[in-house]
């Protein structure tokens, strides 16, 4: 059977299916003739019928000769009278070559109006050629004429479907209207061909080779010419053709890659009107052979005059043409030879269709019994060959002139040979079942009449469908065969969101079909099915695919399931992407190990690195994950550890959250059983992250450091997994009832399923047993012989202490990854393993003393991000009294040490920012702080607070009033300016985050005691830090507060900075008042406060601006000016604003009257029209 695109189903396609079907009789020879009917055959025509004619059906044109030859055929035919049809190829014929144009167009509209589209009428119309003539200039005697003859252009832009074909009547003049409506309807078509072949004909002109260099190579054989660009497209579509044919699909896709300016789909592509030739392969058994003459042959089948040949550039008799050239006469002979070999390979391709009809015949033989032997003697006669038996398989192509299709006959006949002499019950051989039996009536009419009186029953076998009808499969073969002839037609007319239902359907054929390229050709229909599959068709496809996958076995996946996905793998849409990408992952179980590891993971490399859609490439890590989870070949190891980075680096999230969810826990897995993944793979990661340190000295990329730190974080129940399963005491781990049960709060949360420890080890009782044993083991039996164990401790645990070491402990995103980091593997390893073998090495770094901390260059290891990554990575694991007492202790000690060493608190200040984060631990950093208020020094008492502005952010409202604020005022109530001064960025922070009155005017009491009291007067760095928390906190804090406290406040100590005599304190002071009111512009100021107070300070700050800083003084001018617009534009929208209320009264007044008005009125017409008539 013919291949069917299902998604472009045409009447020509369908037409070409049924082509094989009728060529029984293209095989007879012209000699032969048509086979009449035996001696004696009862069901003969009489002898005064109406003699038939040969069916002459063909979509190729032949030379002139072998129209001679086939017209003596069919005379020979017509005396024979066996065929009582007339081919529509022939009728078209005719039209054509007696130049019944308008009538041919008719046929050929009506033909298009009912399904069958004729080959010939659609390659005459569609070819500009057969009727460009010089306008209004006769051709002459001895030029060559078309079939259409001398037909001229018209400058009209009708097209079929606008034609009136009531207008041309046969009483005007014919030959006109014909030209006329003809070329209307060629007009459209040779425009479209003309744009869409433009490009093609222009490459070849350019390109085209000079008449003199032809010359010189015809002279010269050895010198080869060089290829036009039309014979190379030409070769292009012939190879690619013939790659697909024979099942070289990959060879294909990469064939068209190369050559992607080529639409390799259409013939058309190729160039302007040239007819496609045969494939490679008659192109190869042809060529070495001599061809004998046109005229020597004549296929009955395809016998048409050359004359008909849609435009013809010679006339009838070219032999009879002294005056043409002998280019000319080439190009001639060139093309009677083409034409020849074209119809060479038609006959060899319908020889072949012959023989497959053939084996049909016998295999509906072989699934049919034997008849009764009066019965087969009957049949012997009525039936001359084979193929009586089986149902016609018409084209369509035919008129039927007697009335009564053969295919009627055929099916009458069985009731008509059973009037002679009842059947006897047969056995099928096949199913075993006896044939159906029918009551045949006791009458004698002639077999003759009872057909003719059957063959008025309407019943219809010459289409495609009504063959499959009349046939019915009784075998599971010939079922497979029926669903998968009729399969292509149906798909693409069931509706898009009910095509799901074909699923099985489909499945279930392209499983059992015998044909190759059938399969072939069901699998595209399933990965073609739906445009854009959903998430639910797509697992429906997938099921589907698995399924088969389980049936056919590897070698078939590989053959037929694998090109649909490599054909898809470009696709336009993503949704046919991403069932490409799911596809890999679920047939990777059912795959030979070779391609899984090969071809397999290469597709899924190009789609992870170029596909630009999210949820694709998602698909394609959980996709790869799963062929992690199956590949055996060792030597992929660093292929699968460069696409793991490459996917962590993805700028998707939903990529990356797929890499440490699922590729991450497979790719351990299979390390694991390598036994590299304590050996090459996390200390790969780890040295990573060293080169990164080193090259960052001077800016550290953080991306990349979180990429490989959240790789490390996500191989930690790996390597747990591993510690367990290389212990000691693993031989002993016997899972049983009598084992309690695992706490919920053992682990961390894991990311998902294959992250849950239970999972990786096998089972929940097993990892139960092992973890009485493994900690058992640390507390009494020590770690002697546990490699794993000690790899971790010796190396892994030293080397992340020492790049712990080196981050930048300003950078808030490190220090929160690695404390995330330490928590997760504290907590994997358990509480034991925490407390002997992590918290020894950090306390031993830690040596809490002065020794421990450079102040002079702020660079010991109190400094860096070892205490607050040690502080709530380690110590915050566990919540229980004794931990809560270790952490506090700790971060006392070390705010103790930094203080009275004058060392740099970014540590101790890292370490408060993380741990306020979680509300868990406001009480525990609270308790921490109160001990440094009441602490004796007064530089641990700053320390302390300068803390409370971290943590107070994100504390509740009743913390903050019932410690945090009774801290602060204990503090200013010192001795110590400093510590007074320290507690300034606090009170602005509660006044920035509380909305509780009482608290807030507490806060401005103790502010307003900063401002006002005669001993803060001259304090320079006082001012200074007010000015700046002022800054900080206006946009942010009460409206009242910022109007009538902040703004008041900072124009006092703009106006008194104007007579401040110390130059640098003046100018400290003006660019703090400076950025504290670039801040503040941006907020609503009422005009009252920008009048009195906002202008008139930055008015004070421009004129110390002025002999200071004169680049400042630039912006504060501008700044003024824009303060000022803002003030009138207030006051004119002011006025504008009483005048719209005002007249909003007015119209409110007017309104009310109006619909009173219309209350007092009743219904009547004319009482409402003299509402809206004047008082006069």
């Amino acid at each position: 059977m013919a291949s069917v695109n299902p998604f472009d189903v045409s009447d020509s396609e369908e037409e070409a299916e049924r082509r094989p079907n009728e060529t029984v009789d293209t095989e007879r020879r012209p000699s032969e003739g048509a086979p009449g009917p035996p001696p004696g055959n009862p069901f003969s025509p009489p002898a005064d019928a109406e003699p038939p004619t040969l069916l002459l059906s063909s979509n190729r044109t032949s030379p002139s000769g072998e129209g001679t030859a086939a017209s003596a055929v069919a005379t020979s035919a017509m005396a024979g009278g066996a065929e009582t049809r007339v081919s529509v190829d022939l009728i078209a014929a005719q039209l054509l070559r007696d130049q019944y144009i308008l009538t041919a167009l008719e046929f050929h509209t009506e033909l298009l109006e009912a399904g069958r589209e004729l080959p010939r009428l659609r390659d005459y119309f569609s070819n500009p050629g057969n009727f460009e003539r010089q306008s209004g200039t006769p051709p002459a005697k001895d030029q060559a004429l078309g079939p259409g003859g001398p037909l001229n252009r018209v400058g009209s832009i009708s097209t079929l479907d606008s034609l009136d074909f009531a207008r041309y009547s046969d009483d005007g003049n014919r030959e006109s209207d014909e030209r006329v409506a003809v070329l209307e309807f060629e007009l459209r078509k040779a425009r479209e061909t003309i744009q869409a072949l433009r490009a093609n004909l222009t490459q070849a002109a350019e390109s085209e080779v000079p008449s003199q260099e032809r010359k010189n190579f015809k002279s010269s054989p050895e010198i080869q010419e060089p290829i036009r660009p039309l014979e190379k497209r030409a070769l292009n579509f012939l190879v690619n053709e013939y790659l697909l044919k024979n099942e070289y699909k990959l060879s294909s896709i990469t064939f068209s890659d190369e050559n992607d300016d080529q639409d390799f789909e259409l013939w058309d592509d190729v160039g302007l009107n040239i007819p496609k030739p045969p494939d490679l392969l008659q192109l190869y058994r042809n060529g070495g052979s001599s061809l004998s003459s046109p005229r020597d042959k004549a296929d009955a089948s395809v016998g048409v005059a050359f004359g008909d040949l849609p435009g013809n550039c010679i006339g009838r008799e070219p032999l009879k043409k002294p005056d043409l050239s002998q280019q000319q006469q080439s190009e001639v002979v060139q093309e009677l030879e083409y034409q020849l070999n074209l119809l060479n390979s038609e006959k060899q391709s319908l020889a072949e269709q012959i023989k497959k009809l053939q084996s049909e015949i016998q295999t509906l033989k072989k699934s049919v019994s034997s008849p009764h032997p009066a019965s087969l003697e009957l049949r012997s006669q009525n039936s001359p060959n084979l193929s009586s038996s089986v149902p016609s398989l018409d084209n369509g192509q035919y008129l039927d002139v007697r009335g009564v299709s053969e295919a009627e006959n055929d099916l009458a006949s069985p009731a008509a040979q059973n009037t002679s002499q009842p059947q006897q019950p047969t056995c099928n051989k096949v199913t075993g079942q006896p044939r159906v039996q029918f009551d045949q009536p006791n009458r004698k009419l002639s077999p003759a009449f009872q057909q003719a009186l059957l063959s008025f029953c309407r019943m219809c076998s010459e289409s495609r469908l009504g063959a499959e009808v009349s046939r019915i499969a009784d075998s599971e073969e010939s079922v497979m065969l029926m669903l998968g002839r009729c399969l292509p037609h149906i798909v693409p007319n069931v509706l898009l969101a009910k095509r799901e239902e074909l699923i099985p359907l489909i499945l279930c054929t392209a499983c059992l079909h015998p044909e190759p390229k059938e399969r072939d050709q069901l699998l595209h229909i399933l990965f073609n099915l739906i445009k854009r599959p959903d998430d639910e068709q797509r697992q429906m496809i997938l099921t589907g695919c698995v399924a088969f996958a389980r049936h056919v076995g590897p070698t078939r996946v590989e053959a037929e399931l694998l090109p649909q996905c490599w054909e898809q793998i470009n696709h336009k849409y993503p949704e046919r992407r991403l069932l490409v990408a799911e596809a890999c992952g679920a047939l990777a179980p059912y795959l030979p190990k070779e391609i899984r590891s090969s071809l397999v993971l290469s597709m899924l490399q190009q789609m992870l690195a170029e596909d630009k859609a999210d949820m694709v490439r998602e698909a394609v890590v959980k996709s790869l994950a799963i062929i992690m989870g199956y590949i055996d070949d060792s030597d992929k190891y660093a292929q699968g550890f460069e696409l793991m980075l490459l996917s962590l680096g993805d700028p998707s999230e939903r990529v990356v959250n797929a890499v440490h969810q699922v590729f991450i826990p497979a790719f351990a897995a299979w390390t694991t059983e390598l036994g590299t993944l304590h050996t090459a793979l996390i200390p790969s990661l780890l040295a990573r992250i060293e080169k990164l340190l080193t090259q960052g000295e001077h800016g550290l990329d953080e991306h990349k450091l979180h990429v490989f730190l959240s790789a490390l974080q996500s191989l930690i129940p790996p390597l747990f997994a591993v510690v367990l399963q290389n212990a000691p005491f693993t031989s002993r781990a016997k899972p049983h009832e009598d084992i309690p049960s695992i706490e919920v709060t053992r682990f961390p949360r894991p990311a998902s399923p294959l992250q849950d420890m239970a999972i990786i080890i096998g089972s929940r009782e097993l990892l139960s047993s092992l973890l009485l044993l493994y900690d058992h083991q640390l507390e009494h039996e020590g770690t002697t012989g546990w490699e794993s164990l000690l790899w971790v401790v010796n190396q892994l645990l030293p080397q992340l202490i020492d790049i712990v070491g080196r981050i930048n402990v300003t950078s808030s995103t490190c220090v929160h990854e690695f404390s995330r980091f330490f928590w997760r593997f504290c907590r994997t390893f358990g509480k034991i393993f925490t407390n002997t073998k992590v918290k020894p090495q950090f306390q031993e770094i830690l040596r809490l003393s002065e020794e421990n901390v450079d102040a002079s260059a702020g660079n010991g290891i109190l400094t860096k991000a070892t205490v607050p990554i040690y502080a709530t990575g380690v110590l915050t694991c566990y919540n229980q009294e004794e931990d809560r007492k270790l952490l506090v202790g700790f971060l006392e000690d070390v705010m103790t040490t930094l203080s009275l060493s004058h060392a740099p608190l970014d540590s101790l200040k890292a370490s408060f920012v993380e741990l306020g984060a979680n509300p868990v631990y406001h009480e525990l950093l609270l308790t921490v702080l109160w001990y440094g208020v009441v602490h004796t020094s007064a530089l641990v008492r700053c320390t302390a607070a300068r803390m409370f502005e971290l943590v107070l952010r994100g504390m509740s409202e009743a913390l903050v009033d019932r410690r945090a604020a009774p801290a602060l005022i204990t503090l200013c109530s010192g001795p110590e300016l400093s510590v007074r001064i320290a507690t300034i960025p606090a009170f602005g922070t509660i006044m920035e985050t509380v909305t509780q009155k009482e608290l807030l005017e507490r806060v401005k009491m103790q502010l307003a005691s900063f401002l006002e009291d005669p001993q803060y007067q001259d304090q320079h760095s006082l001012h200074m830090e007010i000015i700046r928390t002022f800054g900080r906190v206006g946009p942010n804090a009460e409206p009242r507060f910022r109007d009538d406290f902040v703004l008041p406040h900072l124009h006092k100590l703009a106006l008194a900075n104007n007579s401040q005599t110390v130059e640098s304190k003046r100018i400290d002071i003006a660019i703090h008042l400076f950025e504290a009111y670039s801040a503040l512009s941006c907020c609503f100021i009422s005009e009252e406060v920008m009048v009195n107070h906002f202008l008139p300070g930055l008015r004070c700050l421009h004129a110390d601006m002025e002999q200071l800083s004169p680049e400042h003084e630039v912006i504060l001018g501008s700044m003024i000016k824009e303060c000022e617009i803002k003030v009138e534009n207030r006051g004119i929208s002011d006025a504008q604003g009483s005048i719209s209320i005002a007249s909003s009264l007015v119209g409110e007044d007017a309104k009310t009257k109006f619909l009173s008005k219309m209350g007092q009125l009743t219904t009547s017409g004319a009482m409402l029209a003299n509402v809206f008539q004047r008082k006069k």
